[in-house]
C-alpha cells in the first residue's frame, strides 16, 4: 500500500516515541512511504524551529526520506475544502504522489476525509485498516 505521512505524523515519529513511530516502521518494512516536497519543506522547518534538532540530524532524515517517493509540488492546491489553507496543498500532494492512505493528525484533514478522493486516517485509524487487511 502507498502509505504518505503528514507532516505532524513525521515531526512525532522522528522526535518521540508512540504510534507515530511505529506507523512510519510498519510503512517501511511493509508498504511505500509516500511524502512531498510540501511536506519536506514544512518538517525540515519544524524540526530546526520547533523541535531544535540539530541542523546535520536534520539533514539526515531528509536525506533519508528522499531514499523513498516524494511527490513533487502539485501546480494547484486541491480544491477539497479544507479550513487551512496549507492542507489543501498536503492533500493535493498525497493525491499526486498516488498515495492510497494519508496518515495525519490534523483535525482539518481529518475532518474532509469522507469526501477526499483516498482514505484520510489518523496513525491510530493507520493500525485498524492494516489490522483488517
Amino acid at each position: 500500500m502507498r502509505v504518505f505521512l503528514d507532516t505532524n505524523v513525521l515531526v512525532s515519529a522522528f522526535a518521540t516515541r508512540g504510534v507515530s513511530a511505529d506507523v512510519l516502521r510498519v510503512v517501511l518494512a511493509e508498504h511505500t512511504l509516500v511524502t512531498s516536497e510540501v511536506v519536506m519543506g514544512e518538517l525540515t522547518r519544524a524540526l530546526r524551529a520547533h523541535i531544535r534538532l540539530p541542523g546535520r540530524i536534520v539533514d539526515e532524515i531528509e536525506a533519508f526520506l528522499r531514499e523513498h517517493d516524494v511527490a513533487p509540488r502539485p501546480v494547484a492546491p486541491s480544491a477539497l475544502p479544507v479550513r487551512d489553507e496549507d492542507d489543501r496543498w498536503v492533500l493535493a500532494s498525497a493525491i499526486a504522489g498516488e498515495a492510497e492512505v494519508l496518515v495525519t493528525g490534523d483535525r482539518d484533514l481529518l475532518d474532509v476525509a469522507s469526501k477526499a478522493p483516498l482514505k484520510i486516517v489518523d496513525p491510530r485509524g493507520f493500525w485498524h485498516l492494516i489490522r483488517k487487511s
